[in-house]
């Protein structure tokens, strides 16, 4: 006899809560909201069933959202409530998807991957062309010269004024990346993924 067939389960998001705590993470990612306009993003708290994003663009309550998140993949959901730097988002699965989500937070914070300093056992080298563009956290695109480099990260100058805060997403040229902190003349980033050496220098670099 043929079972009938059932739809997945979508946990509300009380229940989520109930079922998974969030905790605090530091991952990368991009994300897109209705307007189909792509931006960095910074996941700073997370369970399987939302998370809080510090974001440039923050987008209206219910609006739905496409992110990218570094060791996590697509997640998609609705802005649940609009924070002083970002967003706080809901994330759609099924109970099975959520479990997953629950495992692969645990297996990151297990691996120390989460709020890892930056990794200085790459060298760093000056670059031929310093000259860069930088995507802030409020979307502002402005010119940079980048002090040196390595495969993990970079040092940047800027002026005072426009020095983004420790913890903040930006993208150098085409390469996504968190502050780490603060120098004399500007700030290091940290990449969100290892750069190969071949091609560090076109995707950080020139204009």
């Amino acid at each position: 006899m043929a079972l009938p067939l059932t739809q997945p389960r979508i946990l509300p998001l009380a229940d989520e809560r109930r079922r998974h705590q969030r905790v605090k993470v530091n991952l990368l990612g991009r994300y897109m909201l209705a307007d189909r306009n792509e931006y960095p993003c910074q996941v700073v708290n997370m369970s399987p069933g939302g998370m809080a994003l510090v974001a440039p663009v923050m987008g209206n309550v219910g609006e739905r959202v496409i992110a990218y998140v570094d060791h996590l993949g697509r997640l998609e959901g609705q802005i649940a409530r609009l924070l002083d730097n970002g967003f706080a988002m809901t994330i759609s699965a099924t109970a099975r998807k959520r479990d997953k989500l629950a495992a692969q937070l645990t297996w990151l914070a297990n691996r120390q991957i989460l709020n890892l300093p930056e990794d200085r056992r790459h060298g760093r080298f000056t670059p031929k062309n310093s000259r860069a563009r930088l995507i802030l956290p409020n979307g502002q695109n402005i010119t940079c010269r980048v002090i040196d480099l390595s495969a993990s990260g970079a040092a940047v100058s800027v002026p005072r004024e426009l020095l983004p805060p420790v913890g903040s997403a930006v993208t150098l040229g085409k390469t996504p990346c968190r502050v780490v902190r603060h120098i004399e003349d500007g700030f290091a980033v940290e990449f969100s993924r290892l750069q190969h050496p071949d091609f560090i220098e076109d995707n950080v670099t020139g204009d």
